[in-house]
């Protein structure tokens, strides 16, 4: 951001940071994200969650996610809604920055939801890792629905910025796997990494915002997509085929160089025959959604969110 609050770590030079400049400033930016000195802008969480770290058991790996059950449910809380939700970033980040959205979906829908501390992208860790994490955790939770106390015929996605590639990718691997999702929800989506990613208006338009600007991209798809990669795998917006996929509701701020990913993609959905319904909020930046103490429209958003979930969660739905 521009103004930095005090404890902020400063933004290294996103042109020219190296790996362990890279790695330094995450690992500090990350402990201010999770702190109490950051709640005034991200949010205090509902009271009618709790909200515990728990670690999914993954063939050669552990996932951390963090868990945030509706308070009325208790630890024995059996058969509710799973919204699997993945933060923004990318190469920063933690589930902490969205406790105040996700307490308030689990103690208002309510449901049971899990967000994925995934894999954050570096010069070793490509986006394809973290698209794996997003996947093997909703495969997880619904394999393993008794332990975790959900329904998993009532399973919808959720995410944010590089959060919400991460969840329309998972979105398209669940079709592919014949898993049938209520919902997906993409908030700022980031939904091209391919070389054209930079081609939209949005990103010319909004190119230095306060809370995302146009070399902070330019690190992000270096890092996501290395160099003999093929990106297409990668960007929901080149995909072939994006019918049959979980209806979809699509949050787009309008002061965001994202913004277009946002919007072509919902049309992409559309013109596939995938129901998706497109929300923007105009003069609204970037990451809003984790800064409700500083912007007001991220309750807006919220609750849109949580009208969306509860249709689809409630009878038999459109589920995908």
């Amino acid at each position: 951001m521009n103004d930095i609050p005090a404890g902020r770590p400063p933004e290294p030079d996103w042109d020219t940071a190296t790996a362990a400049e890279l790695a330094a400033y995450r690992d500090a930016e990350n402990r201010f994200r999770a702190s109490e000195a950051i709640r005034p802008i991200t949010g205090e969480p509902h009271p009618g969650a709790a909200i515990r770290w728990q670690t999914i058991a993954l063939p050669g790996r552990d996932l951390p996610v963090r868990v945030y059950r509706p308070a009325s449910a208790g630890d024995g809380g059996t058969g509710l809604p799973l919204v699997v939700h993945v933060h923004g970033g990318g190469f920063v980040g933690t589930a902490v920055q969205s406790d105040w959205v996700n307490s308030h979906l689990a103690a208002r829908l309510p449901a049971l939801v899990v967000s994925v501390e995934h894999r954050l992208l570096d010069h070793d860790t490509p986006l394809s890792d973290a698209a794996d994490d997003g996947w093997d955790a909703l495969a997880h939770l619904r394999a393993n629905a008794a332990e975790w106390g959900v329904d998993p015929s009532r399973a919808a996605l959720f995410g944010e910025s590089c959060g919400g590639l991460i969840s329309a990718l998972a979105a398209i691997r669940a079709r592919e796997a014949g898993v049938r999702l209520r919902a997906q929800v993409l908030v700022n989506p980031a939904t091209d990494v391919t070389a054209a990613m930079f081609d939209h208006p949005s990103m010319t338009e909004h190119a230095r915002t306060p809370t995302l600007a146009a070399p902070t991209l330019r690190l992000f798809e270096r890092l996501a997509v290395p160099a003999g990669t093929d990106p297409r795998p990668l960007s929901p917006l080149r995909a072939d085929d994006l019918g049959g996929l979980a209806p979809a509701l699509v949050v787009v701020p309008t002061h965001d160089p994202l913004a277009d990913h946002g919007r072509r993609y919902a049309e992409r959905l559309q013109a596939a025959g995938t129901p998706a319904r497109l929300s923007e909020l105009p003069g609204v930046g970037h990451a809003f959604l984790s800064l409700p103490g500083m912007v007001p429209q991220a309750e807006t958003a919220r609750d849109e969110i949580l009208a969306f979930l509860t249709e689809a969660f409630s009878g038999e739905g459109d589920a995908r």
